[in-house]
């Protein structure tokens, strides 16, 4: 069955209208991007004793003009560091009056009895209601307590998809510690944006849109004129599978939702062929926006329905000939309370474990849980979920999960309109068929965070806030201690961002 494009309209407002309350809200927004963006020069090296400076730059844009305050701290310190280093900034208040950056000069100071090894200088600008920060390592003497080499690290590039007044898909990467747009972004989207899928050679970019759906070749970074793949005005979650064959849409429906396939040619990224659908009825389901995963096998297709929970279809990538690839019936994993959410859904690179992120998932009813179950178990009686599952995530609203191939997965948690939500990360171990996830470290992230990627390199996590404070925030891996995030810097990217991928 295929609806209408005409019939589709009247669903498209209808997963931005079934959130949970403060817990999850439209990633549209309406804030304004009116802002700026602070950016600096790269870490600092000193030894004891001696002082060291780096730029720090003051970035406006979307017009903004005003006085930005600047402050800076030591915000983390070798381990029982000794007369740890200061610093300091000049001016400590700069003036945007035009279209022109402005800048400041960071001092780090020390004294001879100064700990060797790294210190992190958070560096933030403040106008009105704004506050955006950079982060500065400074690297005292040498020390096996730390060094700041990882954050001079150059970044994959990246792609950001914003869904404000002005809907647009930035391409960005990072090198010594700012933001580096690539050639001709940002580019204009068809139309209003829902989601994103890169395909897996990373030469085609998939953009789901009120319009349809439309596929932009990428260059050397750079995105080519988009051609439309998909008359489908509704596919409010898209990806494309392992083999680069199929590009699978979710479909709001009355009473359940409806997946596309729409098979892929290898040499344009456009459509070849006819879209095979199947509609599965799943009582309160709300397609989340973004929110769909396939198993790395390509057997299995993940959807997160909200209320609904979440829906789990087989899927034969092998099918051709007109053959429709979807099972006749899908698996749906209920949510833990009544009034609980399925708002993100993901599985490991390696195949072994699937991800939910719940809220009201415990047994109060009043915060957010990370569900991890073995992908082995699929299609038995039960599902068989890791020890240590479910687990508290963090935060009130899991909108994305982020499993990686070091054995860690991130979680971004949002906290309603006005708060800052957060990052955290767990552990995941194996002990044969066995498998354990426990809670690991928190990092602040901007209002309601909801899209993560790991770039190219695996040098970095990349973090969309759809509510901004800021828009965007990218962290580093800590090489001391697993699993953890170290702040980089932040920068407001344009508004209401929906999703972000990189290849």
């Amino acid at each position: 069955m295929r609806l209408r494009k005409w019939a589709r309209l009247a669903l498209v407002v209808a997963p931005f209208l079934a959130g949970c309350g403060d817990f999850w809200q439209n990633p549209y927004g309406n804030s304004s991007s009116t802002s700026f963006s602070l950016s600096n020069s790269g870490n600092i090296t000193v030894s004891p004793g001696a002082t060291g400076d780096a730029t720090i730059t003051v970035t406006p844009s979307s017009s903004f003009t005003g006085s930005v305050s600047l402050t800076c701290a030591v915000t983390s310190s070798p381990s029982g560091a000794s007369s740890p280093a200061t610093c300091s900034l000049s001016p400590t208040s700069v003036t945007i009056s035009s279209t022109t950056a402005q800048t400041a000069t960071l001092t780090a100071s020390t004294t001879s009895s100064t700990t060797a090894g790294a210190y992190q200088v958070t560096v933030s600008g403040v106008s009105g209601s704004v506050t955006e920060t950079t982060i500065v390592c400074v690297e005292v003497g040498s020390s096996s307590s730390g060094s700041c080499s990882s954050t001079a690290n150059a970044s994959g590039d990246f792609y950001i998809l914003n869904a404000g007044t002005t809907p647009q898909i930035l391409g960005e990467s990072i090198a010594s510690g700012a933001l580096s747009a690539l050639s001709g972004s940002p580019w204009t989207a068809e139309s209003t944006p829902y989601a994103m899928a890169l395909a897996p050679s990373g030469n085609y970019l998939y953009v789901s849109t009120i319009a349809g759906v439309y596929v932009y070749p990428i260059n050397s970074g750079v995105l080519g004129t988009a051609v439309q793949v998909s008359q489908d005005v509704a596919a409010l979650a898209i990806q494309v599978d392992t083999s680069g064959t199929w590009l699978i849409e979710a479909i709001q429906a009355t009473g359940g939702v409806t997946l596309a396939a729409v098979p892929l040619s290898s040499s344009s990224g456009g459509d070849n062929g006819a879209e095979q659908t199947a509609s599965y009825s799943v009582a309160n389901a709300a397609v989340q926006n973004g929110k769909m995963a396939i198993s790395p096998d390509d057997k299995n297709i993940f959807v997160a329905l909200g209320s609904g929970g979440t829906v789990v279809v087989p899927f034969n990538a092998s099918a051709s000939g007109g053959a429709n690839p979807f099972a006749s019936t899908g698996t749906v994993v209920n949510v833990p309370n009544s009034d609980s959410e399925a708002l993100s859904v993901a599985v490991d690179p390696s195949g072994s474990l699937f991800y939910i992120g719940e809220t009201n998932a415990n047994s109060a009813g009043n915060s957010g849980a990370l569900f991890a179950y073995l992908y082995s178990s699929l299609g038995g009686a039960s599902l068989t979920a890791a020890s240590g599952s479910p687990i508290s995530s963090g935060g009130l609203a899991p909108n994305a999960i982020l499993p990686t191939t070091s054995g860690y997965v991130y979680v971004a948690n949002g906290a309603g309109t006005s708060s800052a939500g957060n990052i955290s990360s767990f552990s995941v171990t194996s002990s044969g068929s066995s498998y354990t996830i426990a809670s690991g470290s928190t990092i602040a992230a901007g209002t309601q965070p909801y899209g993560l990627a790991e770039d190219s390199t695996s040098s970095y996590l990349l973090a969309i806030n759809s509510l901004g404070n800021p828009y965007f925030s990218w962290y580093t891996f800590d090489s001391t201690t697993p699993g953890k995030l170290d702040a980089q810097s932040t920068a407001n990217t344009g508004s209401s961002p929906v999703a972000i991928v990189a290849p």
